[in-house]
């Protein structure tokens, strides 16, 4: 317990946390009273928390991103009521970012250049490869992702216009998520679109809808595909939305427009250039491409070994540099970038309370440690995008900077008739509301 204990004593200088060892002795760390506010994103109070193996604290410290994963997943770690691990995680975090994340950090340049290593080893995607780290994650059940994500599957962040996150619901939220995109992409009726790594269709189907358009999706993972064609053939849409079990390299053809969403998490930084490459490749020359994806506000890292390990092997959110350094070099010229802040960390949190409120049914489609494991990197990322420096990043390529306006006022007049256009009835959520309209 005393490299916990020590790294412990350092970190908390708001609040308090409160941690019983197995063998029953308290350790108590911060200086309480109620200064961990609520707007924060936990419950305030003192954390309190169980160890209830004797190799936890040790494990912990050690490894704390892989340690505390695992410790909660194995039950060594048991976060005590009314608190949950989402508080735990927020608490330290909170501390973490008033003290200074770099002063946390593990110390020794060995073990970074180590974890720097295994990282860039692990982003190596060749198509055998890439295709089984999609299936690792978006090929569990479908069940499972329809229990926490809105009703289109929209599995990245959705789009929060109010202060009060709480106003919105989530269902709304993603459809603005779909027009602030589509808003950057200048797209217009029988246009060809292609859509790199489609999910479960929803943008797919949205911008047809919207804009009367072809669409080609491509993803790797086999149940999102057959979910796709489902979802197309039920719309009478199969003609006009098509979707392909297919790696984006093996793409061929010609476009008015490509978007990717939540893609280039997965492409690997050695990969990059092969995907500017042959991206620049299939725009047709006035063309546009749009890429929304998950990004680092401060320089290149790397992604922890427990999110390589049980959520994302082969994924590494990228820095904005990486992203514009690399498209530059296959002749992309960027016409618009865009950094969202915080929308992501309410979109986490909304997951994680659906997940929490679907706990027995996701318990009997899998078991205990993998609703843990699921709780904890749904914790962990909202944690990255409110206490840390994750962003989401929407940058706006093309080749001819002629083939977008000068101004940006395209895109907001747009948005106001896409969000018009694409509003969510509340009774789709509550038919209450509907049965005492009528």
């Amino acid at each position: 317990m005393w490299l916990l204990d020590k790294f412990l004593r350092k970190a908390i200088i708001q609040g308090q946390l409160v941690i019983t060892d197995y063998d029953g002795k308290e350790y108590t760390y911060g200086p309480g009273g109620t200064d961990y506010p609520p707007e924060e994103g936990g419950k305030p109070g003192p954390v309190r928390i169980r160890l209830t193996n004797k190799k936890a604290a040790k494990h912990i410290a050690r490894y704390p991103q892989m340690g505390a994963g695992e410790a909660f997943m194995w039950e060594w770690l048991v976060v005590e009521e009314p608190h949950d691990i989402r508080d735990m995680i927020l608490f330290v975090t909170m501390n973490a970012k008033r003290l200074g994340e770099r002063s946390l950090q593990a110390k020794g340049p060995l073990r970074t250049v180590a974890q720097k290593a295994i990282a860039a080893l692990d982003g190596i995607n060749l198509r055998g490869s890439a295709r089984k780290n999609a299936e690792h994650h978006y090929d569990l059940t479908r069940e499972l992702y329809e229990r926490f994500l809105d009703e289109d599957r929209q599995y990245t962040m959705a789009y929060y216009r109010e202060d009060d996150p709480s106003k919105t619901s989530l269902e709304q939220a993603q459809m603005d998520k779909k027009a602030h995109i589509a808003s950057k992409m200048r797209i217009e009726p029988g246009m060809k679109v292609l859509d790199i790594g489609c999910g479960w269709g929803g943008f797919a189907l949205y911008l047809h809808e919207m804009y009367d358009v072809e669409v080609i999706g491509v993803a790797l993972a086999p149940d999102q595909i057959e979910c796709c064609k489902e979802r197309a053939k039920e719309l009478g849409v199969e003609d006009k939305v098509q979707f392909a079990l297919m790696d984006y390299r093996d793409v061929e053809g010609e476009f008015d427009r490509i978007v990717s969403v939540g893609l280039l998490e997965h492409v690997g930084t050695m990969h990059y250039p092969q995907f500017f490459e042959h991206t620049h490749r299939l725009l047709k020359p006035d063309g546009v491409m749009v890429s929304h994806c998950c990004g680092r506000a401060g320089p290149p890292g790397y992604t922890d070994a427990w999110t390589r390990k049980y959520i994302f092997p082969g994924g590494y959110i990228p820095a904005l540099s990486e992203l514009v350094t690399e498209s530059e070099k296959n002749g992309w010229q960027v016409m618009d970038v865009e950094a969202m802040r915080f929308h992501y960390s309410h979109t986490l949190e909304e997951w994680y309370n659906r997940t929490v409120m679907h706990r027995a049914e996701i318990e009997a489609m899998y078991d205990e440690q993998f609703y843990r494991m699921w709780l904890f990197y749904l914790a962990g990322a909202e944690q990255s995008f409110r206490n840390g420096t994750m962003v989401n990043w929407q940058v706006q390529y093309v080749k001819d900077r002629a083939a977008v306006p000068m101004t940006r006022e395209y895109m907001l007049e747009e948005l106001a008739r896409l969000r018009e256009k694409g509003k969510v009835p509340s009774w789709r959520f509550d038919p209450g509301l509907k049965e005492a309209a009528e």
